[in-house]
């Protein structure tokens, strides 16, 4: 009988959640849904110097915006310490691991002959096979796995294909330090073991670690996870993913404005593909995501097509929806307190009424703000200089007469204010041009903006007779 699909996403809580470990964190969501299984939550902090409370939080945090649940309750590896000493015990009361009474200032003779020699570091076995009671006093042992010495070590990767490696180039790793606590690979191992992890979906940064990790669930006899490596994120310029390239973690596309759903679909293209498709819902990227399709190649990040495909998720987006993504996104936003104080029935309305201009111009939700300044905008309302330059005199008389035509419309609405428009362009010969970018510098303080006839509605008869009775002039 065929073991239910288990992955994990095992992050460590010193940072942010790397825009990398988030694709991590999806492809092993969307292989554990796409097969009915489950995808489980371990926090590696067992670096207790490194670790925070806010690291976590925001990992937790990022993974919720993107949309990645987890299942059952997130572990926490360092609550596993005492079980991880117990396997170690295990092994070395097995003949399978042994005591090492190795002194630092050994190791590091054997480092600096390494270096001096051109190699890495490679502990050279002096406790393999010695009697414990020839230990040094004073001595603390850490507990090391009796690594195989010959033959080689295979990997089939399901991304990578067959990965070998001859063990004579492996030593013989420490398993639990002097102080008693397990290092990283036992803890994975048995975090593994014990999850019911059946697959293993993580960075190829970690490749060299599997047969690391191999080593040890050979000598517990347990079955090793089916393992995949996937390649890290380049910038633009080929180099790994770094600061100099611009944002990393997942909370500062948030805060640029990008939408989760959109960030996901850009994440899922990055080493992964299917045909020419570039736009996938949730529901075919659980359907259609294998790994045998990522690429062994490194991904480039491009920021680009990101703000392409978000700006196709905003057009696309529910107006309401929408709505709730602009609040989300106003705690991260130079003034979005001010904005956030202004929002009530009456702004809420007159948002959702200008989304759908709004959104055809905007590539980010920061965008969308930005256009929507004139909903909230308060009197005598600010100009931009472009704005200030077309306020010519004979302009604001042209604002007072357009401001006298509109008087009268009734009822107010988009296409009654544009009959009123285009009939006072008839009667004074003028082109509707001519009319439509003096409203919308009177009543936005812009060049630009969504349909000047569209502003009108959004704004209501008091607001815009008022704005442009501060601009009219005779």
């Amino acid at each position: 009988m065929t073991k239910p699909v288990v992955t994990r996403f095992a992050p460590s809580p010193t940072g942010f959640l790397h825009i990398g470990g988030a694709r991590t964190a999806l492809f092993n969501w969307l292989y554990a849904r796409g097969r009915g299984g489950r995808m489980l939550l371990r926090i590696e902090d067992t670096d207790r110097e490194r670790s925070t409370d806010a690291a976590i939080a925001a990992i937790l945090d990022g993974l919720q915006w993107l949309g990645i649940e987890w299942d059952g309750e997130t572990v926490y590896q360092f609550t596993r310490a005492a079980r991880h000493r117990e396997v170690a015990e295990q092994l070395l009361a097995a003949g399978k691991a042994y005591y090492c009474y190795a002194s630092a200032e050994e190791l590091t003779q054997m480092r600096e002959t390494a270096k001096a020699e051109g190699r890495a570091m490679r502990y050279d076995g002096r406790w393999r096979d010695r009697d414990p009671s020839e230990a040094p006093p004073g001595v603390k042992p850490v507990i090391r796995l009796r690594a195989p010495q010959t033959g080689e070590t295979v990997i089939e990767d399901q991304v990578q294909g067959r990965v070998v490696w001859q063990n004579e180039n492996f030593d013989d790793l420490v398993l639990l330090r002097s102080d008693g606590n397990p290092t990283y690979m036992l803890a994975v191992v048995v975090d593994d073991h014990d999850m019911d992890i059946t697959h293993i979906i993580r960075g190829d940064d970690h490749l060299i670690n599997a047969a690391r990790q191999k080593h040890i669930y050979d000598a517990l006899g347990w079955d090793v996870p089916v393992m995949s490596h996937i390649p890290l994120i380049h910038g633009p310029d080929g180099s790994k993913l770094s600061k100099r390239h611009g944002a990393l973690g997942v909370d500062a596309y948030r805060a640029m404005g990008y939408l989760p759903a959109a960030l996901r679909n850009y994440l899922v293209r990055l080493g992964w593909s299917h045909g020419d498709q570039e736009i996938f819902s949730t529901e075919e990227m659980i359907k259609e995501f294998d790994l045998p399709a990522v690429g062994r190649s490194a991904a480039r990040f491009d920021f680009a097509k990101l703000e392409n495909l978000n700006g196709h998720y905003i057009r696309n987006a529910d107006d309401k929806a929408l709505l709730a993504s602009f609040e989300d996104v106003l705690q991260f936003v130079p003034g979005g307190a001010d904005l956030r104080a202004k929002l009530n029935d009456t702004t809420r309305a007159q948002l959702l009424a200008a989304m759908p201009g709004l959104k055809e111009r905007a590539k980010t939700l920061i965008e969308l703000i930005d256009s929507a300044q004139f909903i909230f905008a308060e009197r005598p309302l600010p100009l931009e200089p472009k704005a200030a330059a077309v306020l010519t005199p004979e302009t604001r008389q042209l604002i007072g007469k357009l401001r006298t035509a509109l008087e009268t419309v009734t009822p107010w609405a988009a296409a009654t204010t544009e009959a009123a428009m285009r009939s006072f362009a008839e009667q004074n010969n003028l082109k509707l041009g001519a009319i439509a970018q003096p409203l919308r510098v009177a009543l936005t303080g812009r060049t630009t903006s969504p349909g000047i006839f569209d502003v009108l509605a959004v704004l209501g008869r008091q607001t815009c007779l008022e704005r442009l009775q501060d601009q009219a002039s005779g």
